[in-house]
């Protein structure tokens, strides 16, 4: 047997590994989501830079193979070094077992996980050892299963490459990581939107085909076993492949530098994609993002805020009217796209409730999500601060006593709630919220006979309301004023909703489907509020948490993040608020029209102020964008920055305050001024943050308090 053949197994794998990568981009490159086209240049990078970068993956993901096959031998189970082995295995398994070891340190799942794995490598030991006529026959099945292995993971990273792809427009990032955190949900989303049976049946057949010819084609590897000279030889030139692999695929990644964004989530390995978001889920602002003095960038953010002194953004608000102390309902409806409404274009009539209303309401047309996410679309209405970089502060370890919403609802002496219809713990929302004075109504509050319809995400919008209202009832009674944060879920994939609702049958999973299921619950919460004592003393706030899709030719796509915003109350004038505004503005605007006094620490701001400068705040966990003037400056990682002139790409029978589609055309010559404007609000927000300066002091005190009281108790 020459050396060549000796290295069947990888260079096998290695095919099916290419060749499943190609398709998969070939795939993608024509996926609907992918709204571009491709010069000839960009797509000989695609694919060959694309298939480089999979080269050296693929050596890198091969290590686990080389440790199987380089221990591969017939010597080990001799006399007397078999016992000798098998021995070292047991002691090793007893100690593991004991729940004394050094594993058990660490806690979780790793204990387990070890004992299983040394459990397994004893077994085999022992079978190798006392079976030595079956010996072959065993090792072939290993062979097989460790193939198997190889070829069921390289297909199934592909499938689920493409499913994220078609739910999200790129490779595996931030939010891949997150899902393996949440896999009760994910899982049961993954079973619910998509016909997993049959995929996994296919799967698992196409598998074992695949399996067979490589088996055919690789087992002269055990069928003769390479000697210990060329184990060496195996290990030597493994080795330099792996060391040139570390150097080579960080340096491939940095050729992803297209103005198109298509193009480098084309080229990129998904999972180096998935490594990279995983080591970069914290990003320390003041390391990787581009900075001025703080003294600087405070007073350029004084220009904004007019009020604030100091390294904070502390000030007093004086209305000068006599406040209104009414009911708020904030409503943060999942996923709706401002292009779902009909006022913005859309002609397929799903959602003619909010069309309705937002004839009736204060209606601001040009307002934009904070980010891509529900948690940052809860961070925005809730603490009302740009995002920045990295996580979410909903899902941070340091998302306690805040200044918020609900703070300032608190010290006017409202009962605060947040209601979700699904379980609170998913994605950090019931550890932020009760950690901020809320109180939380989610699916485990429900009665049995409250829940008519449920999915994995929770139970329908028509349940939730139901509950919103038998809850708002029981409040108005308290004669205290409420403020109860919903947030929707059943405009989610799988976009599963009772039957006979809507013209469009839930059981289709259609999106138009959850939109307009959404809309129509939504009638049906209006309809009985309308009825209940409490209403005309009730503001309703009504926003979307962040768009149906982010993906887009460009970092931020900014059509990608124009959501729609309302304000309704019987007592307040309808009328339209066009000028360019953040979400994070929403609720200090509703103080404003509530008449608050209240000491702020908001960077959000009440936009009928005449000190008020129309911008907006778009990012993803590492992409910090600022409108304003017409230019979209983004910064990102490695202080690069980068700046667009935002152009209307007017689309026919849309009236200009609906128009949301615009050309970034890249700026020629930088615009100073904006730049140090973006550093200062994401650089003085991140500091605030990280110098607990953005904290609910009355809040922290009233929960160490409860906390004594708690132990004391105990």
């Amino acid at each position: 047997m020459n050396f060549y053949k000796k290295l069947s197994p990888f260079y096998n794998l290695a095919l099916l590994y290419f060749i499943v990568s190609f398709t998969l981009r070939m795939v993608l490159l024509f996926h609907p989501i992918t709204q571009s086209t491709f010069t000839f240049t960009e797509s000989l990078k695609i694919f060959s830079l694309g298939l480089l970068s999979d080269s050296f993956v693929f050596v890198l993901a091969s290590g686990f193979l080389w440790l199987y096959l380089i221990f591969i031998s017939n010597s080990k189970y001799n006399k007397p070094y078999g016992y000798i082995v098998l021995a070292g295995f047991i002691a090793l398994l007893l100690y593991i077992a004991s729940g004394k070891s050094i594993f058990d340190e660490y806690g979780g799942a790793l204990p387990r996980i070890v004992l299983i794995f040394v459990s397994l490598k004893t077994l085999l030991f022992a079978l190798f050892l006392f079976l030595p006529k079956h010996r072959d026959k065993i090792r072939f099945w290993l062979f097989a299963f460790v193939i198997f292995l190889y070829v069921i993971v390289i297909l199934q990273n592909a499938i689920s490459e493409f499913f994220f792809w078609n739910e999200f427009g790129v490779k595996y990032n931030f939010i891949a990581v997150n899902y393996l955190i949440y896999t009760n949900e994910v899982i049961g989303n993954i079973m619910q939107s998509y016909p997993v049976i049959p995929i996994f049946s296919a799967l698992f057949i196409i598998t074992g085909i695949i399996t067979y010819f490589i088996i055919k084609k690789s087992r002269n590897y055990i069928d003769e076993i390479p000697s210990f000279s060329d184990k060496i030889k195996i290990t030597a030139l493994y080795a330099v492949l792996f060391l040139a692999s570390l150097v080579a695929v960080p340096g491939l990644a940095k050729t992803e530098n297209s103005k198109n964004v298509f193009v480098n989530e084309l080229q990129s390995n998904g999972i180096y994609k998935f490594y990279l978001a995983f080591q970069n889920n914290k990003l320390d602002y003041f390391k990787f993002y581009k900075t001025i003095p703080n003294e600087k960038a405070f007073a350029l953010l004084k220009q904004n805020l007019p009020s604030i002194s100091g390294k904070n953004t502390l000030r007093e608000i004086k209305e000068d009217s006599l406040e209104q102390r009414k009911n708020v309902v904030l409503i943060t409806i999942e996923s709706l796209s401002a292009d779902f409404m009909k006022t913005y274009g859309n002609e397929q009539n799903i959602t003619p409730f909010l069309d309705s209303l937002a004839q009736k309401s204060l209606l601001f047309t040009n307002i934009y999500a904070a980010g891509n996410r529900t948690v940052r679309g809860l961070e925005a209405v809730t603490l009302c601060l740009p995002p920045t970089a990295g996580e979410s502060v909903v899902k941070r370890e340091d998302n306690k006593n805040k200044f918020s919403t609900g703070s300032v609802f608190l010290k006017k002496g409202y009962n605060v709630k947040f209601m979700y219809g699904g379980d609170a713990f998913f994605d950090n929302m019931q550890d932020f919220y009760s950690g901020n004075g809320y109180q939380i109504i989610d699916k485990s509050s429900f009665a049995e006979n409250e829940v008519t319809f449920s999915n994995v995400w929770g139970v329908c919008d028509e349940d939730m309301y139901n509950k919103a209202i038998k809850v708002m009832s029981a409040e108005a009674k308290q004669n205290k004023p409420f403020f109860n944060h919903i947030m929707t879920v059943s405009n989610h994939r799988p976009f599963t909703y009772p039957n006979n609702k809507i013209d469009i049958p839930g059981n289709i999973k259609s999106r138009d489907g959850g939109v307009k299921y959404t809309d129509y619950a939504l009638k049906q919460f209006f309809n009985q509020a309308s009825k209940q004592p409490w209403f005309k003393n009730t503001v309703f706030v009504i926003i979307a948490d962040h768009c149906a899709s982010s993906a887009g030719k460009t970092e931020l796509p900014l059509d990608k993040y124009r959501i729609p915003a309302l304000i309704y109350s019987p007592s307040i004038k309808p009328e339209k608020y066009t000028k360019l505004m953040s979400q994070i503005d929403i609720m200090p605007t509703l103080f404003g029209l509530l008449n608050f006094d209240y000491e702020s620490k908001f960077f959000g701001q009440d936009v009928f102020k005449p000190t008020y400068q129309p911008r907006a705040f778009i990012a993803t966990y590492q992409d910090l964008g600022l409108i304003k003037d017409n230019v979209l400056t983004i910064l990102s990682p490695k202080q690069q920055i980068k700046q667009f002139q935002l152009k209307l790409n007017e689309k026919a029978g849309i009236s200009p305050e609906f128009q949301i589609h615009y050309d970034e055309i890249p700026l020629k010559t930088e615009n100073e001024n904006l730049v140090d404007e973006t550093i200062s609000y994401y650089q003085s927000a991140s500091y605030v943050l990280k110098e607990k300066e953005y904290q609910f002091k009355d809040l922290a005190a009233k929960n160490a308090k409860l906390y004594a009281n708690e132990v004391k108790h105990k």
